[in-house]
């Protein structure tokens, strides 16, 4: 299967800040342990895991993100951030050569590792800091679209926009630009056009646009929009030619696949090991709260539509669903003072590596959703089934860019980042959905309903 990797457009910011700190390292290690013993140091596998955990303790404190903080606001955070990444990665270091009784490698390194760490933090605060203030005053991003097409089709795809909370304006083309096309190559505003229906579009039009294409003008479909720019389908923006050509199926015995179901196996099996301590606690704690049950579990959808026990911890009231399945809601009562710290740093959800492990779930992919509800929501939300083409998942798409959903709205708004993931699915995106997983654990930032959710 061809691997699709469209998310790496909107991050070269991540990208350069990543290159910018592993040539950093890079270097400056070198050239300290030269100077404090007068060689060259060997490259090591424990040196690159201090990379390694340094760049993704970073990514996790959120050192690699612009902001628009006001420049003392962002000095202190990129400082902190990096004092926070030093610490996280000096202590997997020592950690690691403690298992492996390696000691410190030379007998004198300690003196070597955290001056070397604070220097290199406090340089590396400074290139992020002057990185986002160059990205902002000569990288400015074009923000308009031309539609070919409908009003409808123009005002839909402004709205997508606008509730994605994207800077961007999507105009339906006048008359008078269709005869001439040339000038939209020099329009720096112009950030491409999109084109709702090319078997409507006359020939001479459409090779006009076919060469624009070829000096560099962005000519891209609705279904080629939303990939580009929202990173999300919409469910009312796609058609049936945008699912019969085979773009939102995954062969069952993809080598992609396979890999998938290999790290999740293994994965699964070392958090859990892991995290042991954590679930005991968390036991303890809804325990001595209630004196009710730790687990509770519930029916789920799984691969194909077929249903499968899932287990969590539980977070709310033993009683919580007297009067039948609902919906959970901001502020909702029945979620207990634990299982609101539960949630919040997704702790809730680690038995479900058992359902991983087994070959019900897979860490990353849509969520599973309750048979009681998907009726209603797959005769309300087009093509609401084709999530169940591939294994729910703990953490996904739609789980890192969009609140918990508390209503069949909501469920509409998952699914359209759940398409996304399975057009775009490989092991790359799940990479980076995993490492977006760590920082919303790491902030707390997890399952909070939506404003207004029922």
């Amino acid at each position: 299967m061809l691997i699709r990797l469209p998310w790496l457009n909107s991050r070269k910011r991540l990208l350069a800040a990543l290159v910018i700190d592993s040539a950093l390292f890079a270097g400056l290690y070198p050239l300290c342990f030269r100077l404090r013993f007068d060689t060259w140091p060997d490259i090591s596998f424990p040196l690159g895991l201090l990379l390694l955990f340094w760049l993704v303790s970073s990514y996790v404190h959120g050192r690699y993100f612009d902001h628009d903080d006001p420049r003392a606001n962002a000095v202190i955070k990129q400082l902190v951030g990096s004092l926070l990444a030093l610490a996280v990665s000096m202590a997997v270091y020592l950690l690691y050569n403690w298992i492996t009784a390696n000691g410190l490698g030379l007998p004198d390194s300690r003196s070597l590792l955290l001056p070397f760490l604070a220097l290199l933090s406090l340089i590396s605060a400074a290139a992020q800091l002057a990185l986002n203030a160059l990205l902002r005053l000569q990288f400015e991003l074009p923000s308009r679209w031309l539609l070919l097409g409908s009003p409808e089709g123009a005002a839909a795809l402004q709205q997508a926009a606008l509730w994605s909370r994207l800077q961007c304006r999507v105009e339906q083309a006048r008359p008078e630009t269709l005869c001439d096309l040339e000038p939209l190559v020099a329009d720096p505003d112009l950030a491409g056009v999109v084109v709702e229906n090319p078997q409507h579009l006359e020939t001479e039009l459409f090779e006009q646009l076919l060469e624009l294409q070829s000096q560099g003008l962005a000519v891209v479909s609705t279904l080629g929009w939303c990939e580009r720019v929202l990173q999300r389908f919409p469910p009312a923006l796609l058609n049936r030619f945008d699912l019969v050509r085979g773009d939102f199926a995954i062969p069952g015995g993809s080598l992609q696949r396979r890999l998938k179901r290999l790290g999740d196996v293994l994965v699964s099996s070392l958090l859990l090991l892991l995290t042991l301590p954590l679930l005991l606690l968390a036991a303890l704690l809804i325990r001595l709260e209630d004196r009710g049950p730790v687990f509770y579990s519930q029916l789920r959808s799984g691969l194909g539509g077929e249903p499968f026990r899932m287990w969590k911890l539980r977070s709310m009231r033993v009683d919580a669903e007297r009067s039948g399945a609902q919906w959970a809601g901001r502020g909702d009562s029945r979620i207990t003072a634990v299982g609101r710290w539960l949630r919040l740093t997704r702790l809730d959800e680690l038995p479900q590596l058992v359902a991983v492990i087994d070959g019900s779930m897979s860490l990353i992919g849509p969520r599973p959703e309750r048979p009681e509800f998907e009726q209603e929501l797959e005769r309300q939300i087009p093509y609401y089934r084709l999530r169940h083409r591939i294994r729910p998942g703990l953490s996904g798409w739609a789980q890192v860019n969009y609140p918990y959903g508390a209503s069949v709205e909501d469920a509409a708004n998952k699914l359209s980042y759940d398409l996304y993931y399975l057009r775009n699915f490989s092991f790359w995106l799940d990479l980076l959905i995993l490492v977006k997983t760590m920082r919303l654990v790491f902030n707390a930032k997890g399952a909070v309903p939506v404003e207004g959710s029922g």
